[in-house]
């Protein structure tokens, strides 16, 4: 009888022992796909960059590159001509009136001398006479202008020329004025003029270094938000260009960049910008209404810790059976999503779940769609917590497994407007526009990360003033 009585104690011990202790699930991890570089199908955007330069800009280049001595021959072999030419004052840079908006009109003060030799060289014996001729006015010129491979070309046309002192020419060491005879004569170095502007203004209108200059500015990954820690990255892939247009005081240059638009969750991104690969294209015209189209990036990593901290706080009960959800991984494996939820309660492991991401656009959420156990999760759970393997906590738990982007659009769309208003990444570069709703696209799987591409109307603006 009394062993009887300790029997049936230990018994009621045991049993209140394995009551009181959770069982321990022991499942099998699906294992994540092997990891690759992030690759997804990407829909390029278009950024207007309007390019403005005024005339002021181009004259102070062109004043910089022509000082002093601006065409020295001093070889008479040649072609019997030998000419020096200085500038005598600053170079005037305006809109041709003649031709306005049409044509750039130069105004150019110099001095010049010019030794021109008639003769011939007969049987070794030189037979020649040098004249010296000095010059000293005010030359006018009219260009066209054009844009070719990033530089403003021109081509300048001799119109005038106004004498400041009579032209002279040496005669037994003495200055004999000569304007009857030198003004026919004038062709010996106006072409040389025209040439030296061209070549001048070409040199000191190179866009290039200062249009990659800026675009490498803005293409680097700009911080939109500190909460979501979310960056907007731009990586060009080519540029177009419109002619050049003279309007008033300046020179109007319409480019348009071909890019693709990422927004990235979690540490800054790298740039992705490369000089070397950008192309510039000639097009009639740049499209004023464009459509943006941004690839917001959460890695499963972070995507992890946004559906921990939605299952915070929430108990998954049946009876008196009950577990909480600790800590969220998720990755892809064969285009499905692999959820893996840590439990703790009546049953302490890990649980696995797959299902195929999609997107409610009412709600705006996305959620996954056949949410359902693994087989062997599904397995284990049937012979050791039937109840956890019920549809009922099944549903509960994917309720939970709902992300509203909601906020996201809104915060992205008040972060982005941000970006808009007179962004400057560097002086004199300046990013505006406007925005119309943002509207949710598509979601694709990687790897690596999930990825949401969205949709913005509206406009995109990066303006460059002047050349720094």
């Amino acid at each position: 009888m009394k062993f009887f009585s300790i029997l049936s104690l230990s018994t009621v011990l045991a049993v209140l022992v394995s009551c009181s202790t959770a069982q321990k699930l022991e499942t099998l991890k699906p294992e994540p796909d092997d990891a690759s570089p992030l690759v997804y199908d990407a829909n390029p955007s278009l950024i207007n960059l309007p390019i403005t330069v005024k005339l002021s800009d181009i004259e102070n280049q062109t004043n910089t590159l022509l000082n002093g001595l601006i065409y020295d021959d001093s070889n008479i072999e040649d072609d019997d001509i030998e000419m020096k030419i200085w500038k005598q004052a600053p170079i005037k840079i305006q809109n041709d009136p003649a031709n306005p908006d049409k044509k750039i009109k130069t105004i150019l003060p110099l001095k010049a001398t010019i030794k021109y030799r008639i003769g011939t060289k007969k049987l070794g014996i030189e037979l020649y006479d040098t004249r010296e001729f000095n010059l000293n006015g005010v030359i006018t010129l009219s260009s066209e202008v054009a844009l070719t491979n990033w530089k403003l070309n021109t081509k300048t046309e001799f119109k005038s020329l106004n004498w400041n002192e009579s032209p002279t020419m040496q005669v037994f060491g003495k200055s004999m004025p000569i304007t009857y005879l030198i003004n026919p004569a004038v062709s010996i170095f106006k072409s040389k003029i025209e040439k030296s502007i061209d070549e001048a203004i070409e040199k000191s209108m190179d866009f290039k270094p200062n249009v990659l200059s800026a675009l490498e500015k803005v293409c680097t990954p700009f911080q939109m938000s500190d909460t979501y820690e979310s960056w907007l990255r731009i990586v060009p892939i080519e540029i177009y260009s419109t002619n050049a247009k003279l309007k008033n005081d300046q020179f109007l240059l319409d480019m348009g960049m071909k890019c693709n638009m990422e927004t990235i969750v979690g540490k800054k991104p790298e740039s992705k910008f490369s000089a070397n690969k950008i192309v510039l294209k000639p097009v009639a015209k740049i499209p004023n209404q464009i459509s943006a189209n941004i690839a917001a990036i959460s890695t499963y990593m972070d995507a992890s810790k946004i559906m921990t901290n939605n299952f915070a706080g929430q108990e998954f009960a049946s009876g008196s059976k009950k577990i909480t959800v600790k800590n969220v991984a998720i990755w892809h494996k064969d285009g499905k999503m692999v959820i893996a939820l840590d439990i703790l309660g009546s049953i302490n492991g890990t649980i696995y779940l797959n299902g195929f991401p999609s997107y409610n656009p009412k709600t705006k959420e996305i959620y996954f769609e056949k949410l359902d156990y693994v087989l062997d999760t599904k397995s284990r759970l049937m012979r050791t917590a039937s109840w956890l393997g019920q549809g009922y906590i099944l549903r509960k738990m994917e309720e939970s497994c709902r992300y509203s982007i909601q906020p996201n659009l809104e915060d992205g769309k008040k972060n982005i407007a941000a970006y808009l208003k007179n962004y400057s990444p560097m002086p004199g570069v300046f990013v505006n526009g406007k925005m119309e709703d943002i509207q949710f696209d598509k979601i694709q799987l990687t790897n690596q990360a999930i990825i949401a591409f969205i949709k913005i109307n509206g406009t995109v603006n990066v303006s460059v003033d002047g050349l720094k």
